[in-house]
């Protein structure tokens, strides 16, 4: 194959992999993890929760219906590299544009394949997500298995200051329009119409997401991540949205804070780091799970309607459920798999919060209700 070069993963446990890179030459570092998805790869790559990650895709035939401008869910690929056991080249789809072998070469992003992705995916379930390094260049495993001990552990980065916009923008006819810091200085938000309005805090947001408010019929400014509630409450919303993003929530202490103080004062609804923020601003505590939820077909119960939905998820911490005060909190969502906690309410203030995706839409529509929700509570 054109391109293909001789490659090596080497993990921090010592455990080596041969592969070939099928984007040329090079190395990258990263935290290793899985996506059991059978599709939505080019969602995965521009999803901004995976900043930082090697991701390695369980389904084995990767690139087959190619890329296309429309699927993206951020401005970039955001995974460090893309793991699959056999790479398409040649993709049949009328809407591809592109290949992915070249999409990932546009942004020098290295795609491997030819690795046995079933051996090291059950490794990952046993030993968890770890550091690893991918190299072209060095292919001597004791090296490589060194230099994957010295990358900095994910665990206490704010991943956040690296993918949250810097100024802010309106999500308007499913794209965004910049409008300067002019917005943020405003008094009062300018509603140019008779819809609800929505700030959205961005963590490391999805187009998707976006999508899906403006969908619900929301007026949506998008705003950096380090905005401050006086600057929101200035603008008087209807509604605050807290994103997904990337990465452990803790270090994230400035959107905490921001979240406490913006509790009672209008309805509020997290998705995935968004939860877990929400859950820190209200008293409860995160951990980092083993090897994370990554893939959709991840089945959620509703405890309020005991119904089974069918999820998208993406995270490698939670929420932890002794942590939350029953008198305060009503557990409203678990994970079938593990029983990790997946949604709460509050008892006292109309804010709400899922650690899953309901904006990607896999069951397909399990989860559109959330959307509806967060207007109702308007």
């Amino acid at each position: 194959m054109i391109n293909s070069k001789k490659a090596l993963l080497a993990l921090e446990d010592g455990r080596t992999y041969d592969c070939r890179s099928f984007t040329g030459s090079g190395e990258t570092r990263g935290e290793i993890v899985f996506n059991t998805s059978m599709s939505g790869y080019q969602e995965v790559l521009t999803d901004p929760s995976y900043r930082g990650q090697m991701v390695t895709m369980t389904y084995p035939l990767i690139g087959n219906y190619g890329v296309n401008p429309e699927d993206i869910e951020s401005d970039r690929i955001q995974v460090s590299a893309f793991l699959v056991r056999e790479y398409q080249a040649f993709p049949s789809n009328f809407r591809a544009d592109s290949t992915l072998g070249d999409y990932l070469k546009s942004q020098n992003i290295m795609g491997v394949e030819e690795l046995d992705t079933r051996a090291l995916t059950l490794h990952i379930r046993t030993g968890g997500a770890m550091r690893a390094f991918i190299s072209t260049e060095d292919l001597n495993p004791e090296s490589l298995v060194k230099r994957a001990r010295e990358i900095p552990s994910m665990a206490g980065l704010d991943l956040v200051k690296v993918v949250a916009t810097r100024t802010p923008y309106y999500w308007e006819e499913g794209k965004p329009n910049p409008c300067g810091n002019i917005a943020l200085n405003q008094s009062v938000w300018k509603h140019r119409g008779k819809k609800r309005s929505v700030i959205a805090f961005d963590f490391g947001i999805k187009y998707n997401i976006l999508r899906c408010l403006e969908a619900a019929g929301f007026e949506v400014l998008v705003v950096p991540a380090d905005t401050d509630a006086e600057t929101v409450k200035a603008m008087q919303p209807d509604g605050v949205f807290l994103s997904n993003g990337p990465g452990d929530p803790e270090p994230v202490t400035y959107a905490v804070e921001t979240i406490r103080q913006l509790l009672g004062y209008c309805p509020m609804f997290g998705i995935c780091l968004g939860h877990q923020l929400l859950g820190l601003a209200l008293g409860g505590k995160t951990y980092k799970l083993k090897f994370g939820h990554r893939g959709i077909n991840q089945p959620v119960k509703n405890l309020l309607t005991g119904r089974i939905e069918i999820t998208s998820q993406n995270h490698g911490f939670a929420v932890d459920t002794e942590s939350l005060n029953p008198s305060d909190f009503e557990i409203t969502h678990i994970n079938l798999n593990d029983n990790t906690l997946e949604g709460f309410r509050h008892r006292k203030y109309p804010v709400f919060a899922v650690q899953y995706h309901p904006e990607a839409s896999p069951g397909p529509h399990d989860a559109q209700y959330l959307f509806d929700e967060f207007k109702r509570l308007m």
